[in-house]
């Protein structure tokens, strides 16, 4: 077994400290890397916090993970030692199912494993995250990260980047389109890049106007605070899409009514509780809700690769692992532009 250092919760109730564990040793198909940074997400308070679903303890967060590559297994063909690599959300899924074949591990029909605060394929062993000095996953899992582009700066994409750019590929988001990005956040700045990218007339909606110069530094062409009813009514029916970012409770009836006729809002945020949605919000336009998870090990990659190609990565700010709680009261303020990074070697 492989000695690990990393930070974790040991129950619900106490803050991430020092712990020491295991990894498995390298089998024939595993990649073991060392995690030079870490991307902060904001489902890691949710998790260690218990707040979707009884935990795993003691839980080492962390899936925006990148490094350098120390050892690969006998049968690797992708990778070499001394090559950077990331892992996002996921560490395995069944293989087997219509969805693992598409592509679509993240839709495992027989569950996939996380990347923490899950169990293995056996349901018997825990999965530790990257809030630790190093890993080893399946090659399979295992993403080339290009030596172009800023190394923590691109942890993020693994999970804040392919979320946003999933759904945008999905829908086939691009030139002629207008679409919105609702909330810019972690999320919502990458939602911002990648609509620019892809040929969008992209327009942030938030509720800080404060946010404005950021937006159009990143790229927007408009920006609309939606608490100013006027700013509101001048986009209302206006969207083919709606990005929603928002982990925080909001109408989404309201922004329902900024689509056009056969609009889309595509939720990406967890907000805490159900959506209260009317059917006027949808039948009035023949309006779509849909919703969207990460993305599957093939469209990572190619999402990155883009990201290589188009020099985008996240706007970070750049921490000490002992400073992780309060990184975690700034994001839920939303004082972070755009995203916390773990420097590992702070461990």
């Amino acid at each position: 077994m492989i000695q690990t250092k990393g930070y974790a919760a040991q129950d619900e109730k106490t803050n991430l400290a020092p712990w020491s564990f295991e990894r498995r040793e390298v089998g024939p198909h595993d990649v073991q890397f060392d995690i030079r940074f870490c991307g902060v997400c904001h489902s890691d308070v949710h998790q260690i916090h218990n707040d979707w679903s009884p935990g795993i303890f003691p839980m080492v967060p962390g899936h925006e993970i990148v490094g350098t590559i120390v050892k690969v297994g006998a049968h690797v063909k992708k990778f070499k030692v001394g090559d950077l690599a990331g892992t996002g959300c996921l560490v395995d899924s069944c293989r087997t199912c219509d969805n693992c074949k598409e592509g679509l591990e993240q839709y495992c029909l027989n569950g996939s494993t996380g990347t923490y605060n899950s169990l293995g394929q056996d349901h018997k062993t825990p999965t530790y995250g990257g809030y630790s000095n190093t890993i080893v996953v399946h090659e399979d899992f295992v993403l080339r990260i290009s030596d172009t582009l800023d190394l923590a700066a691109s942890a993020p994409l693994l999970c804040a980047g392919i979320t946003t750019y999933s759904p945008l590929r999905h829908w086939k988001v691009g030139k002629g389109h207008k679409l919105a990005v609702l909330g810019l956040g972690g999320l919502g700045h990458m939602a911002v890049k990648f609509g620019v990218a892809f040929g969008a007339e992209v327009t942030v909606l938030s509720t800080s106007p404060e946010k404005e110069a950021d937006a159009k530094k990143l790229g927007a062409h408009k920006f609309v605070v939606t608490s100013d009813a006027e700013q509101l009514k001048s986009v209302t029916g206006y969207f083919d899409f709606i990005l929603d970012t928002v982990s925080a409770q909001h109408d989404v009836n309201m922004y329902l009514s900024l689509l056009r006729t056969n609009g889309t809002h595509i939720c990406v945020g967890v907000p805490p509780s159900a959506y209260q949605i009317h059917a006027f919000s949808l039948i009035g336009g023949r309006k779509s809700l849909v919703g969207s998870l990460i993305g599957g090990l093939p469209e990572t990659q190619e999402m990155l690769d883009f990201c290589a190609a188009h020099n985008i990565t996240s706007d970070i700010e750049l921490i000490d692992i002992k400073n992780i709680h309060a990184s975690y009261d700034r994001m839920i303020k939303g004082d972070v532009r755009y995203r916390f990074v773990i420097d590992m070697a702070t461990l």
